[in-house]
Protein backbone atom coordinates (compact mmCIF):
# COMPACT_ATOMS: atom_id res chain seq x y z
CA UNK A 1 0.00 0.00 0.00
CA UNK A 2 1.17 3.41 -0.81
CA UNK A 3 0.59 4.90 2.32
CA UNK A 4 0.58 8.57 0.63
CA UNK A 5 1.93 10.87 -1.89
CA UNK A 6 5.66 10.96 -2.81
CA UNK A 7 5.56 14.92 -1.50
CA UNK A 8 3.94 13.72 1.39
CA UNK A 9 6.74 11.09 2.34
CA UNK A 10 9.56 13.21 0.93
CA UNK A 11 8.47 16.22 3.20
CA UNK A 12 7.86 13.49 6.18
CA UNK A 13 11.97 12.41 5.70
CA UNK A 14 12.98 16.18 5.57
CA UNK A 15 11.76 16.33 9.48
CA UNK A 16 13.96 12.95 10.00
CA UNK A 17 17.90 15.07 9.78
CA UNK A 18 20.03 12.34 10.60
CA UNK A 19 17.60 9.65 11.57
CA UNK A 20 17.20 8.64 8.07
CA UNK A 21 19.66 7.16 5.60
CA UNK A 22 18.61 6.10 2.04
CA UNK A 23 20.48 3.03 0.18
CA UNK A 24 20.30 1.11 -2.62
CA UNK A 25 19.99 -2.87 -2.95
CA UNK A 26 21.30 -5.10 -5.71
CA UNK A 27 18.50 -8.15 -6.09
CA UNK A 28 19.16 -10.89 -3.70
CA UNK A 29 21.02 -8.24 -1.16
CA UNK A 30 20.56 -8.96 2.84
CA UNK A 31 18.50 -5.91 4.70
CA UNK A 32 19.21 -7.39 7.67
CA UNK A 33 19.10 -10.68 8.94
CA UNK A 34 16.50 -12.51 11.63
CA UNK A 35 17.85 -12.15 15.13
CA UNK A 36 19.68 -8.70 14.49
CA UNK A 37 19.03 -5.78 17.12
CA UNK A 38 15.55 -4.07 15.70
CA UNK A 39 16.46 -0.62 15.95
CA UNK A 40 15.29 1.17 12.56
CA UNK A 41 11.88 0.54 10.36
CA UNK A 42 12.62 0.89 6.61
CA UNK A 43 10.37 2.30 3.68
CA UNK A 44 10.73 0.60 0.50
CA UNK A 45 10.73 4.02 -2.83
CA UNK A 46 10.97 1.40 -5.43
CA UNK A 47 11.95 -2.35 -6.22
CA UNK A 48 10.64 -5.32 -3.89
CA UNK A 49 11.70 -6.84 -0.76
CA UNK A 50 10.49 -9.78 0.97
CA UNK A 51 10.69 -11.04 4.42
CA UNK A 52 11.80 -14.92 5.10
CA UNK A 53 11.35 -16.46 8.52
CA UNK A 54 13.95 -19.95 9.43
CA UNK A 55 12.99 -22.53 12.10
CA UNK A 56 14.72 -23.83 14.51
CA UNK A 57 15.16 -26.78 12.12
CA UNK A 58 16.20 -25.17 9.39
CA UNK A 59 12.92 -25.24 7.59
CA UNK A 60 12.55 -21.21 5.15
CA UNK A 61 8.99 -19.47 5.02
CA UNK A 62 8.48 -16.47 3.15
CA UNK A 63 5.93 -14.07 5.24
CA UNK A 64 6.05 -11.46 3.10
CA UNK A 65 6.43 -9.47 -0.45
CA UNK A 66 6.64 -5.76 -0.21
CA UNK A 67 6.68 -3.06 -3.04
CA UNK A 68 7.09 0.49 -3.12
CA UNK A 69 4.97 2.39 -0.36
CA UNK A 70 5.64 -0.02 2.49
CA UNK A 71 7.11 -0.16 5.23
CA UNK A 72 9.06 -3.03 7.21
CA UNK A 73 10.68 -3.72 10.42
CA UNK A 74 8.49 -1.85 12.24
CA UNK A 75 8.12 -4.29 15.08
CA UNK A 76 10.94 -2.31 16.96
CA UNK A 77 8.13 0.42 17.36
CA UNK A 78 6.09 -2.21 19.57
CA UNK A 79 9.29 -3.54 22.00
CA UNK A 80 10.69 -6.02 19.43
CA UNK A 81 14.08 -6.47 20.57
CA UNK A 82 15.26 -8.67 17.41
CA UNK A 83 14.04 -8.63 13.89
CA UNK A 84 11.19 -11.59 13.75
CA UNK A 85 12.58 -12.29 10.01
CA UNK A 86 15.00 -11.30 7.32
CA UNK A 87 14.74 -8.88 4.54
CA UNK A 88 16.20 -9.01 1.39
CA UNK A 89 15.95 -7.51 -1.82
CA UNK A 90 14.15 -9.30 -4.87
CA UNK A 91 14.97 -6.54 -7.46
CA UNK A 92 16.95 -3.81 -7.33
CA UNK A 93 15.55 -1.35 -4.87
CA UNK A 94 15.62 1.99 -3.27
CA UNK A 95 15.39 1.74 0.35
CA UNK A 96 15.19 4.31 3.42
CA UNK A 97 16.30 3.01 6.92
CA UNK A 98 14.53 5.27 9.80
CA UNK A 99 16.30 5.07 13.04
CA UNK A 100 13.85 3.79 15.79
CA UNK A 101 13.98 6.63 18.17
CA UNK A 102 13.63 9.30 14.74
CA UNK A 103 10.69 7.16 13.83
CA UNK A 104 9.17 7.15 17.14
CA UNK A 105 9.64 11.06 17.40
CA UNK A 106 8.29 11.84 14.59
CA UNK A 107 5.37 9.96 15.06
CA UNK A 108 4.62 11.74 18.36
CA UNK A 109 5.19 15.76 16.46
CA UNK A 110 3.37 14.89 13.26
CA UNK A 111 -0.02 14.08 13.30
CA UNK A 112 -0.49 13.55 8.81
CA UNK A 113 2.34 11.02 9.49
CA UNK A 114 0.69 9.02 12.36
CA UNK A 115 -2.37 8.99 10.47
CA UNK A 116 -0.38 7.88 7.20
CA UNK A 117 1.22 4.79 9.34
CA UNK A 118 -1.89 4.13 10.69
CA UNK A 119 -3.24 3.80 7.41
CA UNK A 120 -0.25 1.26 6.70
CA UNK A 121 -0.63 -1.03 9.81
CA UNK A 122 -4.29 -1.68 8.77
CA UNK A 123 -3.37 -2.40 5.75
CA UNK A 124 -0.71 -4.85 6.62
CA UNK A 125 -3.48 -6.42 9.35
CA UNK A 126 -6.15 -7.02 6.45
CA UNK A 127 -3.66 -8.54 4.11
CA UNK A 128 -2.48 -10.90 7.00
CA UNK A 129 -6.26 -12.07 7.21
CA UNK A 130 -6.60 -12.52 3.55
CA UNK A 131 -3.37 -14.63 3.31
CA UNK A 132 -4.51 -16.54 6.16
CA UNK A 133 -7.85 -17.14 4.08
CA UNK A 134 -6.48 -18.04 1.13
CA UNK A 135 -4.04 -20.40 2.82
CA UNK A 136 -6.78 -21.78 4.33
CA UNK A 137 -9.55 -21.85 1.93
CA UNK A 138 -8.07 -21.56 -1.66
CA UNK A 139 -6.05 -23.99 -3.39
CA UNK A 140 -2.39 -24.09 -4.26
CA UNK A 141 -3.63 -22.46 -8.22
CA UNK A 142 -5.59 -20.01 -6.58
CA UNK A 143 -2.45 -18.88 -4.12
CA UNK A 144 -0.34 -18.58 -6.90
CA UNK A 145 -2.52 -16.19 -9.08
CA UNK A 146 -3.74 -14.08 -6.38
CA UNK A 147 -0.03 -13.87 -5.45
CA UNK A 148 1.37 -13.09 -8.72
CA UNK A 149 -1.46 -10.20 -9.04
CA UNK A 150 -0.21 -8.83 -5.95
CA UNK A 151 3.41 -8.72 -7.32
CA UNK A 152 2.46 -6.70 -10.01
CA UNK A 153 0.25 -4.11 -7.79
CA UNK A 154 -3.15 -5.33 -9.00
CA UNK A 155 -5.68 -3.63 -6.82
CA UNK A 156 -3.02 -0.70 -5.77
CA UNK A 157 -4.05 2.73 -6.45
CA UNK A 158 -2.22 3.77 -9.85
CA UNK A 159 -1.34 1.01 -12.59
CA UNK A 160 -0.04 -2.19 -12.51
CA UNK A 161 3.53 -3.02 -13.21
CA UNK A 162 3.94 -3.74 -17.14
CA UNK A 163 6.77 -6.26 -16.11
CA UNK A 164 7.84 -7.70 -12.12
CA UNK A 165 11.62 -9.06 -12.39
CA UNK A 166 11.26 -12.64 -12.50
CA UNK A 167 10.95 -14.69 -9.21
CA UNK A 168 12.31 -17.54 -8.15
CA UNK A 169 10.51 -20.40 -7.93
CA UNK A 170 11.35 -21.82 -4.85
CA UNK A 171 9.98 -17.92 -3.44
CA UNK A 172 6.96 -18.71 -4.77
CA UNK A 173 6.29 -21.82 -3.76
CA UNK A 174 7.57 -21.22 0.21
CA UNK A 175 4.85 -18.61 -0.26
CA UNK A 176 2.11 -20.22 -1.63
CA UNK A 177 3.12 -23.40 0.52
CA UNK A 178 3.53 -25.93 -2.11
CA UNK A 179 6.23 -27.58 -4.27
CA UNK A 180 8.38 -26.13 -7.04
CA UNK A 181 7.42 -28.46 -9.34
CA UNK A 182 3.36 -27.67 -8.84
CA UNK A 183 4.61 -23.58 -9.14
CA UNK A 184 6.46 -24.47 -12.24
CA UNK A 185 3.19 -26.61 -13.58
CA UNK A 186 0.95 -23.32 -13.16
CA UNK A 187 3.03 -20.93 -14.20
CA UNK A 188 3.12 -23.15 -17.38
CA UNK A 189 -0.02 -23.75 -17.62
CA UNK A 190 -0.69 -19.87 -16.80
CA UNK A 191 1.31 -18.91 -19.82
CA UNK A 192 -0.22 -20.93 -22.15
CA UNK A 193 -3.35 -19.81 -21.05
CA UNK A 194 -1.90 -16.40 -22.00
CA UNK A 195 -2.35 -15.06 -18.66
CA UNK A 196 1.35 -14.50 -18.14
CA UNK A 197 4.41 -14.03 -20.54
CA UNK A 198 7.58 -13.63 -19.91
CA UNK A 199 9.80 -11.03 -21.67
CA UNK A 200 12.90 -9.62 -19.98
CA UNK A 201 11.06 -10.44 -16.54
CA UNK A 202 7.17 -11.45 -16.08
CA UNK A 203 4.14 -9.80 -17.36
CA UNK A 204 0.94 -10.03 -15.41
CA UNK A 205 -2.24 -10.03 -17.03
CA UNK A 206 -5.52 -8.98 -15.37
CA UNK A 207 -6.72 -12.39 -17.34
CA UNK A 208 -4.73 -13.93 -14.42
CA UNK A 209 -8.45 -13.09 -12.10
CA UNK A 210 -10.39 -15.70 -13.94
CA UNK A 211 -8.31 -18.42 -12.22
CA UNK A 212 -9.50 -16.87 -9.03
CA UNK A 213 -13.35 -16.22 -9.56
CA UNK A 214 -14.07 -18.78 -11.56
CA UNK A 215 -13.97 -22.89 -10.21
Amino acid sequence: MAPSTATDIEAFFSTLGDGRSPANYRPRSIIYRQGDPADAVYYIESGKVQLMVVSAHGKEGVIAMLSAGDFFGEGCLAGQPVYMASASAMAKSAIRRIDKRAMINALHRNSAMSEMFLGFLLSRNIQIEADLIDQLFNSSERRLARLLLLLANFGKEGKMEAVIPRINQDILAAKVGTTRSRINFFMNKFRKLGFIEYNGGLKVHTSLLNIIVHD
